[in-house]
């Protein structure tokens, strides 16, 4: 069957233009991925890292449909994402700041670069934080960063902290470590949920300061940040003086910052979408977590996946029916 449909040609400026561009490489994304791919997309997925969604700290799965035994959730994202590399699907590690979904086609912004798509899928979980400590909105842009690839050279030769507990916070310590004089890793749990090989690689630099089970409370200065208070495991309050404060820590949040009020949320900051998990935009989905009347579970996110890929290739080929009907 012909379906009459092109695949998008290079952007003028010499950037490319992708059909689909999914936001989120859980299971939700990584199965759109392979849906989108098979179907002879071109597929983009953008996804801060394999180990920093609710799956992929998952130790133990043991009822995966197909999957005897138990698994961890990162070596089943990593299988899904595999699949879809294999039909084409493009992966890159970047983290979506803004973006423009009005535009045509839709560009999304990260810190990486810009990327462009005609049709986007946001799987990005609910992992997000909802309420801030008291002086961390204050003296945003001032000393309060939430990316150390854009902001560590500001901070050179300068005493800097790092808070969180997950890979990409791992991650953006050791990047810092080549810019600041030292640097404060705050993990509020007693572990990292991140390989054992970078964790090692964190603990032992010798510009790496360690500090286990703490809570940021509170980012201290008046024009720019001076110090961080912190709850120490047995209850009694620190002060730090830093210059700059890298904040990665983990909520139960809808994550929708980065859409800018561009899409409608519900009450529970949730996106909302239709029955083919479109958003209020045309050409742009929602699956996952970022729904609130998700069920939450890697199987149904996945599910959700399948259904918006099939709803974007109908859309970008101009067919009425979500599957094609092979015997007409």
């Amino acid at each position: 069957m012909d379906f009459d449909f092109q695949i998008t040609p290079p952007a003028a400026d010499g950037e490319e233009i992708y059909d689909v561009a999914i936001i989120g490489g859980g299971p939700a994304g990584a199965t759109a991925a392979i849906y989108t791919a098979r179907a002879n997309l071109k597929t983009l997925v953008i996804d801060k890292g394999i180990a920093n969604g609710a799956l992929g700290i998952t130790s133990k799965i043991a009822n995966y449909p197909g999957i005897p035994g138990e698994i961890s959730g990162e070596e089943l994202v990593r299988r899904m994402r595999q699949q879809a590399e294999s039909f084409g699907a493009k992966f890159v590690q970047d983290r979506i700041q803004a973006t423009d979904l009005h535009s045509d086609p839709k560009l999304l912004f990260g810190n990486a670069g810009t990327y462009a798509a005609k049709t986007v899928i946001i799987a990005t979980g609910s992992m997000g934080r909802g309420n801030r400590v008291p002086g961390e909105d204050r003296l945003l842009g001032r000393g309060v960063s939430y990316c150390a690839t854009c902001d560590a050279a500001f901070f050179r030769d300068q005493e800097v902290a790092v808070v969180g507990s997950s890979e990409e916070a791992v991650e953006e310590a050791l990047f810092l470590t080549q810019f600041a004089s030292r640097v404060h890793f705050l993990c509020p749990k007693k572990e990292i949920h991140a390989s054992p090989e970078l964790v090692e690689e964190l603990t032992a630099h010798p510009k790496v300061v360690m500090y286990w089970g703490v809570a940021l409370r509170e980012v201290l200065g008046e024009q720019r940040v001076e110090a961080i208070r912190y709850r120490t495991p047995i209850g009694t309050e620190e002060t730090l003086p830093v210059a700059g404060v890298f904040i990665y820590l983990q909520g139960a949040h809808p994550i929708t910052d980065f859409l800018g009020g561009q899409l409608p949320l519900s009450e529970g900051g949730c996106l909302m979408v239709d029955s083919e998990y479109q958003t209020a935009i045309p050409g742009v989905y929602a699956v996952g977590d970022v729904l609130c009347n998700h069920v939450k579970q890697a199987v149904v996110a996945a599910a959700e996946g399948a259904i918006a890929a099939m709803a974007v290739e109908k859309h970008l080929r101009g067919r009425k029916k979500l599957v094609v009907d092979w015997s007409k």
